[in-house]
């Protein structure tokens, strides 16, 4: 079990498994977040305090991004629309991962629109 937190630790996420795989993207809001995106099923993510965050939308408004309501970290990603089967927890909030052991990758969603892949 590994938990993501919040720099205040008032929103907390677990799953069963640590990643494997991150993504970094560099589109508008990626970039600029600096996140590292762990994906899983939405089934497999516990919200520990679910009404702590603050959803941003924007854009096509297919996702929406999650921040602590206190401290402003963001901490995952969650599709709106249903169409995606996944959704994304914010890695770096996550302590004790073993970057040298984890495939970064690097997408470059500033240039294509079939960042979801």
């Amino acid at each position: 079990m590994i938990e993501a937190a919040c720099h205040c630790g008032a929103v907390k996420l677990t799953v069963e498994t640590a990643p494997t795989e991150v993504t970094e993207c560099n589109c508008s809001i990626c970039r600029r977040l600096g996140a590292r995106w762990a994906y899983y099923s939405p089934s497999e993510v516990k919200i520990t305090k679910q009404g702590m965050t603050q959803p941003y939308v924007w854009g096509d408004r297919m996702l929406a991004f999650h921040r602590c309501k206190t401290c402003g970290v963001t901490t995952h990603w969650q599709s709106l629309d249903g169409a995606q089967k996944r959704m994304a927890i914010n890695a770096r909030n996550v302590d004790g991962l073993d970057w040298d052991k984890i495939r970064i990758r690097h997408f470059d969603g500033a240039n294509t629109w079939d960042y979801m892949d």
